[in-house]
This record gives C-alpha cells, sequence and structure tokens, in this order.
C-alpha cells in the first residue's frame, strides 16, 4: 500500500490527500475501505495559508540549521534532481508528526523527494511563518516545477513553425530537415537541457556587517553593469533592494503608529477620568451628612481628603485590572485561533496599574478636596 502526500498549486491552496495504489488486489476489502475512508477524510483537508516556495543552491544563506536529514547537494543542484528540504510547519501539517525523510512531496504533478526538515526560525519581521517554507534546487523549480526549459519541445514546435517563414538564403542546405526528432513534454521534464544564459528573478545576498551594506551595494551594482554592459548614462535593468532601508521605513511606521496610539489612549484617560470625577461628585454630594457626621466626632480635613481619594484610587486600579485580565483573555484567544506566538509583558501590566493610580489621583483630587472643604453644621443639616 503505497502513500503520497500532495501539496497542489505550488503556493496557493494546499491539499494533504492519500492515494491508493491499485496494485493491492489480493488484499481483503476491509482493510481497502479503511484506507479508501482515510484518504477521502485526508482530502478534504484544506489550508489557506500560503506556503513559500524557493529554488536555492546548495549553500543557502539564511537556512542553515537542518533539524533531520540533511541538505542537498550541488550536484544535486547540477542534476535538477527531484529532492527537496521543508519546513517544521510544513512538515507537521503534511505528515502529522511523522518523519518526512525519503518520502514523497508533489508539487505541481511533479514529485519531489524530502531529504531534510529545516530548523525552527520562527516569524519574521511581517508575521508570517518562516518555518512554512519549501526549498528545492532551483534548477528543479526552474526546467521541472515551472516548465521554463528552453530546450524543451514549446521552442522545438516553435522552430519548426516558423522555419518555413525563413528566408532560404541564410541556411546552409535549404530545405533540409531536422536531423533528430523534436522532443515531447516527457522528455523535456524527465531530462531537461540547461542552457548558458539563465535568466535569475532574484539573488539573496547577506553582508557581513551592517556597516559593509553600502559597500557590498556598490561592489553588486558594479559588477552587474559589467556583466550586462550597461554603460555610464544609461538605465539599470535590475533592481537593488536593501533591507535595511525596509527596517527604517518600519520603525517610522511604527513610531508613527506608536504615537498615534498614545493620542488615542490619552483621549481614552481623559474621558474615563472625567467619568470618574463625576461619580465621585454625585457620592460627595449623596454623602454630605456623612461626611458632617465625621467631622463632629473628630475627623480632619485630610482625614476626609485622604478616604476619597484612595476610593477613587481603587474605583481605577478595579478598572485597570478588568482592563488586563480583557487583554489577556483576548491574546489568549488569537494564540488559539491563529497559532500566533504571544508573550505576557510584566513591566506592561505594571506600568497599567501606575497609570491607573495615577489617573485616580488627578481626577479624584477636587472631589476628595471639595469633600474636606465642607463646613460640618451645614453637612448636618443638608437634606
Amino acid at each position: 500500500m503505497g502513500v503520497v502526500y500532495e501539496a497542489e498549486q505550488l503556493s496557493l491552496r494546499r491539499k494533504v490527500a492519500l492515494k491508493i495504489l491499485p496494485f493491492a488486489a489480493a488484499i481483503d476489502r476491509r482493510r481497502l475501505q479503511r484506507f479508501k475512508n482515510e484518504a477521502l477524510a485526508a482530502a478534504n483537508l484544506r489550508h489557506e495559508n500560503i506556503v513559500a516556495v524557493y529554488g536555492v543552491g546548495c549553500e543557502m544563506g539564511d537556512w542553515n540549521e537542518i533539524d533531520e536529514g540533511e541538505m542537498f547537494t550541488d550536484r544535486d543542484v547540477r542534476g535538477s534532481n527531484k529532492v527537496c528540504v521543508i519546513g517544521l510547519t510544513l512538515a507537521k501539517e503534511l505528515f502529522e508528526g511523522e518523519s518526512p525523510l525519503g518520502k514523497d512531496l508533489r508539487v505541481k504533478n511533479v514529485t519531489l523527494r524530502v531529504v531534510g526538515v529545516l530548523g525552527r526560525k520562527g516569524a519574521n519581521m511581517m508575521g508570517m511563518d518562516q518555518d512554512d517554507i519549501l526549498i528545492a534546487p532551483w534548477t528543479t523549480l526552474k526546467y521541472r516545477v515551472s516548465g521554463n526549459n528552453t530546450g524543451g519541445s514549446s521552442q522545438g514546435s516553435t522552430s519548426n513553425s516558423s522555419s518555413s517563414d525563413r528566408n532560404s538564403l541564410s541556411e546552409l542546405y535549404p530545405g533540409s530537415k531536422a536531423l533528430y526528432p523534436a522532443r515531447d513534454s516527457t522528455q523535456s521534464t524527465n531530462h531537461p537541457q540547461h542552457t548558458r544564459f539563465t535568466n535569475v528573478d532574484q539573488i539573496m545576498v547577506k553582508a557581513a556587517s551592517t556597516d559593509e551594506i553600502p559597500h557590498a551595494i556598490a561592489q553588486i551594482t558594479t559588477l552587474l553593469h559589467e556583466r550586462h554592459h550597461i554603460r555610464e548614462g544609461q538605465d539599470d535593468d535590475f533592481n537593488i533592494r536593501n533591507m535595511s532601508e525596509m527596517l527604517k521605513a518600519f520603525g517610522a511606521m511604527s513610531q508613527m503608529m506608536g504615537g498615534l496610539l498614545l493620542i488615542v489612549a490619552m483621549i481614552s484617560l481623559a474621558v474615563g477620568g472625567v467619568g470618574i470625577m463625576n461619580i465621585m461628585l454625585v457620592s460627595v454630594t449623596e454623602r454630605t451628612r456623612e461626611i458632617g457626621l465625621r467631622m463632629a466626632v473628630g475627623a480632619r480635613s485630610y482625614h476626609v481628603m485622604r478616604q476619597f481619594l484612595i476610593e477613587a484610587i481603587i474605583l481605577c486600579l478595579f478598572g485597570g485590572f478588568m482592563g488586563i485580565i480583557l487583554g489577556r483573555s483576548a491574546s489568549l484567544l488569537v494564540w488559539y485561533l491563529l497559532r500566533w506566538p504571544i508573550e505576557a509583558s510584566i513591566p506592561a501590566i505594571i506600568a497599567s496599574f501606575v497609570v491607573s493610580a495615577s489617573v485616580g489621583i488627578a481626577f479624584g483630587f477636587y472631589p476628595a478636596w471639595k469633600a474636606s472643604r465642607l463646613d460640618p453644621i451645614d453637612a448636618l443639616r443638608y437634606e
């Protein structure tokens, strides 16, 4: 009984399916039905997240740590071998706890054998899971998966169809036929022909240090000008993106968002403080006779002020405590639904209690001062 794990549409939707090979004639029907049920159950699984697929050489740069198995070699890159290395998230979702080494993973009807599992990297600065990734030799993705093979049958058919339109004077033997027959699609997929000039979509380069980034960019620009034969004054046919500039842009954006959130928080604190002040003023008005009675039996003004300030602080601390509970519950809900990593910040919790106490002191001072300034005789006569 053979099991094939299939990943459809390369970087769009992912579907796990079990395929039962048709050579199990001697197996009883009960076992066969059980495997069919498992296949149908697995085929109904859908994963909406995007899988990052990269074609690289044998030296991967940022993906150096291998958790299980080994990295494909330079021989695999030169031969366009159908091998791949996957991340921990992809291994967990496709193989469900089993070891993926030596098993097949199908990408766009091309079967790739898993030879290694990458180490855990976590999320990047954009929040994307870096473990949800598949890495294969770039020649395999280019010539087998993408079908971008200049030696394939598509070009052969194009050249044959356009041969009748050529000028016969440019041919050594006009009217002659091709010496070898045109390659079909199966031969082109199984035995891709590499060309000398291969277009590359992007090249990821890592500098030795942050200070060396401008020097590395200058060297790369000079080298590409020489290789592309770009003269001085001509426009470049390539783009170089510096991740440090993106980090600066994200830093400026985060500062702006932090400032806006701070303004919103200040407005919220002001509105909440005004509400606490109104509640305390109503409390002072309703307890006027109680205040007068306390002053009549010997309480001083600072005793009354301290009492109402403590009440305002306790009220604000209770509101801050409820806010912390709701925030922590929301973060746990996000972790349960989206599996984003979360961590409780103790300094933030302490700061929230300090801010709550400060709001209670600031907005509860006037009601407490007003209560402490009441005349005991007038307070006792208050109806």
